[in-house]
């Protein structure tokens, strides 16, 4: 799975924002617990559909 699969725009998932595919974890809240300091781990921990790649989606996806 590509970056590009790995986030999805669905207008009927968290408002069209952007969302981890098959998940309603919006990149902001991963960007934004990555900016407030919060390790790979602890994300993983406490999302555990998440994956290393999507966080590295997540940070790709905001990079462009």
């Amino acid at each position: 799975m590509n970056d590009l699969e790995r986030i999805e725009l669905n207008p009927r998932v968290c408002n069209g924002m952007p969302v981890i595919t098959g998940t309603r974890i919006p990149v902001s809240v991963i960007l934004e617990q990555l900016a407030e300091g919060e390790s790979w781990e602890a994300l993983l921990s406490g999302y555990p559909e998440l994956k290393r790649e999507d966080i590295q989606a997540a940070l790709r996806y905001a990079k462009s």
